[in-house]
């Protein structure tokens, strides 16, 4: 059993998919303090930050696992979580037809081990389809997502190529965190 701290259906979720018995619980910790512009350095920064609150808020009895995971456009800018559904059909329309990366970066403690990973999936999309982009807007699904991105759901059928592991994509590479546990 270990404590998944973090908010996150998506980490949960992949949890589940592999077997992984947990507790979901987040700390108190404000992203928005992280000032870097650097996609791998914001994830870590984050996913650190977030595992010093666990300890302090939660301790060592269960091995504690935070995350953060953000979306870097082709230019190198990272696409944060949308503020409202313009920034969402903004923040959408950079990816439409582009390539980007998603980097995620995870922290696991317990009593004896700290592992840490910061990987990324890269991904190629063709052109989203009007009609689809504004259903996906209206349906508020791209709320609370990095990027407002959804490769397992609204990006998926608009993906040209990948490369990485579709966990990590999703906010939590467990294949990395499998042999540690």
């Amino acid at each position: 059993m270990i404590c998944l701290c973090s908010s996150s259906e998506s980490r949960a979720l992949l949890l589940k998919r592999f077997g992984i018995d947990f507790v979901q619980k987040s700390p108190d910790y404000d992203e928005e303090q992280i000032t870097t512009t650097v996609a791998k350095d914001f994830v870590y920064t984050a996913s650190k930050g977030k595992m010093e609150a666990a300890v302090r808020e939660f301790g060592l009895e269960l091995p504690l696992l935070c995350a953060d995971s953000v979306i870097m456009a082709a230019d190198g800018s990272i696409l944060r979580k949308a503020k409202n559904i313009e920034d969402a059909r903004r923040i959408l329309k950079i990816q439409s037809g582009s390539s980007i990366s998603i980097v995620s970066s995870l922290h696991f403690k317990t009593k004896a081990l700290l592992l840490v990973d910061t990987s990324a999936t890269h991904y190629h999309f063709a052109d989203f389809e009007e009609e689809d982009l504004e259903a996906y807007l209206a349906s508020g699904l791209w709320k609370g997502k990095a990027g407002a991105c959804m490769v397992e759901g609204f990006c998926k059928k608009y993906i040209k190529s990948v490369e990485g592991f579709e966990s990590t994509a999703m906010g939590l590479q467990v294949e990395v965190l499998l042999p540690w546990l």
